[in-house]
């Protein structure tokens, strides 16, 4: 049976595109930037569940590309999506949907939090890195999957970590106190 969105759910997956754009806005300038993106999008998502936290991450990916300055460096449009980094945004809905299933199926629990956002992240950067190589290459000459795992992916791990094990534990502290404002 199809779930109508309510006024309730609009409002929360607004909250949580505002969230995600907030966080993309704090960045360091590299290849790919340095953002709070993906802390943002394991959070809205184990916060909020697979329907909202999809609907959610397309509901960012939508705005910006309209052309709202919600992706890094404040920028926005079809652009950054056709752009070397694109591939990493539209990679965030693989990120939004393992870490909504496993939340689904399994709960909220740490043990299940953490591998669920490690796995979205690795096919949010095999989806990026693919999409990444494909528009590098179009623009300026081949570039192999060494150096585009070195320049997009290597010096992501640690701090994509970090983001993980920060977005799983503030969620153990966070639903408890939002479960009782519905989530899906």
């Amino acid at each position: 049976m199809k779930q109508k969105m309510t006024a309730q759910d609009l409002a929360t997956c607004a909250m949580g595109v505002a969230m995600i754009a907030i966080c993309s806005w704090i960045s360091i300038p590299a290849t790919v930037p340095f953002t709070m993106q993906t802390f943002a999008v394991c959070l809205v998502t184990a916060l909020f569940g697979l329907r909202l936290g999809l609907w959610t991450v397309t509901g960012y990916i939508l705005l910006g590309m309209a052309g709202a300055p919600v992706f890094a460096g404040f920028t926005g449009g079809i652009g950054i999506l056709l752009g070397t980094t694109g591939g990493y945004i539209i990679g965030f809905l693989f990120t939004a949907l393992v870490v909504g299933v496993a939340v689904k199926r399994f709960g909220r629990k740490v043990s299940v939090l953490i591998p669920a956002m490690a796995l979205g992240i690795l096919l949010c950067y095999a989806f990026g890195t693919a999409w990444f190589v494909f528009v590098y290459a179009k623009s300026s000459g081949p570039i192999g999957l060494g150096t585009a795992l070195a320049w997009c992916v290597v010096p992501y791990l640690i701090p994509d970590a970090i983001k993980i094990a920060l977005a799983s534990l503030l969620t153990g502290r966070l639903y408890p106190i939002l479960g009782k404002v519905k989530t899906a």
